[in-house]
């Protein structure tokens, strides 16, 4: 497991599994933050699109959303962006030498099977993303918002410098379960045949007949990864982010 084919196939389904598990929590907060500001506003239209974005992918599984985007994307997105998507490159690093295999650094293609996994992952994290921000503005005094409406800020920008700074500190901890969630769910993206950490795992099983060796070092890998994210959260939490006490 540790020389070889098979550690290789672990380093190429790690570097996968953190390429979309980064990209698409990314995406997930910032997504998340938009969700959150539309329900929010005044305007019922936005009202209802984000509480009807918010409860629909809420309340369906991930697995199902994986599928509905592989095989419905092109139908809901325009075709302009689709071909966008299909001509995407992304840096895989390099030059070094892993495991006696030697890595180059080269751009490669992004894949549909890649695109549609971060889609699916993104959409579906954001919406609990939301509404812990949500709960997190709620926690603010109104009057903060007021009184930033009353020394001449917009309704955005009461959001963007004196409600959401303030919210995000109190909403860490919820998202950094949000953030592992995604980590443990990017294992669903083996059926579309992505090759992540579980589809290296599957192939190492399958043509090493070494199952209970994969499956464990995927397993501590999985591990190793939600406590270094856990971690360095909880230490940016600490020591950056200023206390916020009512």
């Amino acid at each position: 497991m540790f020389s070889g084919e098979p550690a290789r196939w672990m380093w190429e389904g790690f570097c996968t599994t953190m390429q979309i598990s980064t990209i698409s929590l990314v995406s997930a907060m910032i997504l998340g933050i938009i969700i959150c500001i539309l329900r929010m506003t005044p305007f019922k239209p936005f009202q209802w699109f984000s509480l009807a974005y918010t409860e629909f992918f809420r309340n369906t599984p991930l697995l199902i959303q994986i599928f509905f985007w592989y095989n419905g994307a092109h139908v809901i997105i325009p075709e302009v962006i689709n071909q966008w998507m299909n001509d995407l490159y992304y840096w895989f690093p390099g030059p070094f030498s892993l495991f006696g295999h030697q890595f180059v650094g080269e751009w490669v293609l992004f894949n549909v099977e890649f695109i549609m996994s971060i889609i699916a992952l993104t959409v579906y994290t954001s919406a609990f993303i939301a509404e812990e921000i949500r709960a997190g503005i709620f926690s603010i005094p109104k009057n903060q918002l007021e009184a930033s409406r009353a020394v001449g800020l917009s309704f955005l920008q009461g959001y963007r410098y004196v409600i959401l700074p303030q919210a995000l500190r109190i909403v860490i901890p919820p998202l950094i379960s949000q953030a592992l969630n995604l980590i443990k769910n990017s294992s669903l993206v083996m059926v579309l045949g992505v090759t992540d950490l579980m589809y290296q795992a599957t192939q190492i099983e399958s043509y090493h007949a070494m199952p209970f060796e994969a499956f464990t070092v995927a397993l501590l890998i999985y591990l190793a990864i939600s406590l270094v994210v856990s971690f360095c959260i909880t230490m940016y939490n600490k020591h950056f982010m200023i206390q916020v006490m009512y």
